[in-house]
């Protein structure tokens, strides 16, 4: 599935901060292009995020806290996007049973779509024909009207850098599969009740 970048793309790879530099750069840099994003691993470390770093010392009051806290700050994204005409989209795999850190991933992104982010929720069931081979979709972000990150991590979740693609066919390419699967997903609030508050507990 690593051809829906491109078998003919060459790709640039980036370290970590530079990748996120250059998104920076070219985020909202031209109006117009809708943003499209594909989650498809079931864990991450995200030290830099103080509500992660309390979820994952136990905390759970204080994670769900600290994402409320998130709420002015995603709404001016929100409004940053609309004013660029820009629409964030997002699909996210969930793969059962929900682990810890997407229990809490879930509520964040609950809240970004209370927001403004649209965001659907698909189940292994609806990628696993482009995972044979026990090859995993990618993690990717198109930004503008050329760009494709495919963004990296090591063994334990801790972002390490992306590769980045710059060609139009890339960037259309990896939009409409996205845009496909998020046509069969379910939007986050009615999952979150159904899958995560009537049958997880979180102590």
């Amino acid at each position: 599935m690593r051809d829906l970048l491109g078998s003919s793309s060459r790709g640039e790879r980036l370290a970590l901060d530079v990748y996120r530099a250059d998104f920076r750069k070219r985020d909202f840099a031209v109006d117009g292009w809708d943003s499209w994003k594909l989650e498809r691993r079931q864990h991450f470390v995200e030290p830099g995020d103080a509500s992660w770093r309390a979820h994952s010392e136990g905390d759970w009051a204080r994670a769900l806290e600290l994402i409320e806290a998130r709420r002015g700050e995603l709404l001016q994204l929100s409004q940053l996007a609309a004013d660029h005409d820009c629409r964030l989209l997002r699909v996210r795999v969930v793969e059962f049973p929900v682990t810890l850190y997407l229990i809490w991933e879930l509520h964040l992104l609950r809240v970004r779509a209370e927001c403004g982010e649209l965001i659907r929720i698909v189940g292994p069931e609806q990628i696993s024909q482009y995972e044979q081979g026990g090859q995993q979709l990618p993690e990717l972000i198109t930004l503008g009207p050329d760009t494709v990150y495919d963004i990296s991590y090591d063994a334990t979740g801790l972002g390490d850098g992306a590769t980045r693609y710059t060609d139009a066919a890339t960037r259309e390419r990896v939009a409409r599969f996205i845009a496909h699967l998020y046509d069969q997903g379910e939007d986050i609030e009615s999952f979150m009740a159904r899958e995560v508050a009537a049958r997880v507990s979180v102590k």
